[in-house]
């Protein structure tokens, strides 16, 4: 038990998400008061999944992990997939942008907010997205960096930690509904980033694995009181991101392809535009971005084959289409 009792510490990221939590809180209430009952209890209960999210990262980066990790490569494997996977998942669920917006100044887009707005813009797009997050995971897990994170408490932080989690929300939301925003990516283009961060993940625990005989890790090198083997801690590890990781992937690959059975009527009909180039003339619009230029009243101006038209955004970060007006709530569940 003292594993689990002893060695809480206290990490910045854990008043971060108290004070998170407040906002949306607030943004509810708010909400609230020009809302019908059903659309408040439909965000309540979708306030839970985000909830539950803030409460992971807080677990990942202050219960006893994060203070084994130091000492074992198994525990620092089993935060990043909280960090990178658990948490983020849970948060884009929890759907809680509205609640935060709605506590914005009403002139939160001029100033010095546009280029945070134009920043925020771009990170969402869909490629940006998926290279951020493989990007992420590839150099952390690079003998150097990882080194200089484990030997400087901020870096380790803010860096690594607001890193993982950052990217990992940007990741899945290319692939969770979290209203105000549309997934832009098309089931193809989903099930190739996908596919590409397993590779990535993979290539990263069979190098830790099988294509290195020794611990590359110096910081795990010579740790007294630690009987396990650097390098059987690090093979351990390493077996830990492969498979705990596919935990996500998997079910997310699953449910991408239902949507190309279902799109195109039969499983080789999908297979059969997967590797058409039909497929690739549609995967690389949907990696594209709506874009354009700032038009008025904050839509995103787009030229096509029928001339320019505006596109809503979602209020706050130009250039991300907002969900299209629906009868039900706008934030209810889908």
């Amino acid at each position: 038990m003292d594993y689990i009792t002893q060695h809480w510490s206290f990490d910045p990221f854990v008043v971060l998400a108290i004070v998170v939590a407040v906002w949306h809180e607030i943004g509810l209430l708010r909400l609230a008061r020009r809302s019908t009952p059903e659309q408040t209890r439909a965000r309540r209960r979708r306030s839970l999944w985000f909830y539950a999210g803030l409460a992971v990262l807080s677990l990942a980066v202050a219960s006893p992990l994060d203070y084994w990790g130091y000492d074992y490569f198994i525990a620092h494997m089993i935060q990043h997939l909280l960090l990178m996977f658990a948490a983020p998942t849970l948060v884009v669920a929890g759907a809680p942008w509205q609640p935060l917006l709605e506590v914005l100044p009403a002139r939160a887009g001029s100033g010095w907010s546009r280029p945070l707005r134009a920043l925020g813009g771009f990170v969402l797009r869909p490629w940006v997205s998926v290279v951020l997050f493989n990007a992420a995971m590839l150099v952390w897990h690079l003998p150097g960096p990882f080194d200089l994170s484990e030997n400087n408490r901020a870096v380790h932080i803010w860096l690594t930690h607001g890193s993982f989690f950052a990217a990992g929300v940007l990741f899945w939301l290319q692939f969770i509904d979290s209203p105000p925003f549309r997934r832009r990516m098309p089931a193809v283009s989903q099930a190739a980033a996908l596919l590409v961060t397993n590779v990535v993940m993979i290539g990263i625990a069979m190098t830790l694995s099988i294509f290195v005989s020794h611990s590359v890790y110096a910081v795990y090198n010579h740790i007294p009181g630690v009987t396990l083997p650097a390098y059987a801690d690090q093979q351990i590890g390493a077996a830990i991101l492969w498979v705990c990781g596919d935990f996500w992937a998997l079910p997310t690959m699953i449910v991408v392809i239902r949507r190309l059975i279902a799109a195109d009527g039969s499983v080789s009909a999908a297979l059969e535009r997967v590797l058409s180039g039909g497929a690739s003339r549609t995967a690389s619009q949907g990696w594209g971005w709506a874009g354009g230029g700032l038009g008025p009243g904050g839509a995103v101006g787009r030229a096509g084959a029928a001339g320019p038209r505006a596109v809503p955004t979602v209020p706050g970060v130009p250039g991300v289409p907002a969900v299209p007006a629906q009868p039900s709530p706008p934030d209810a569940e889908s």
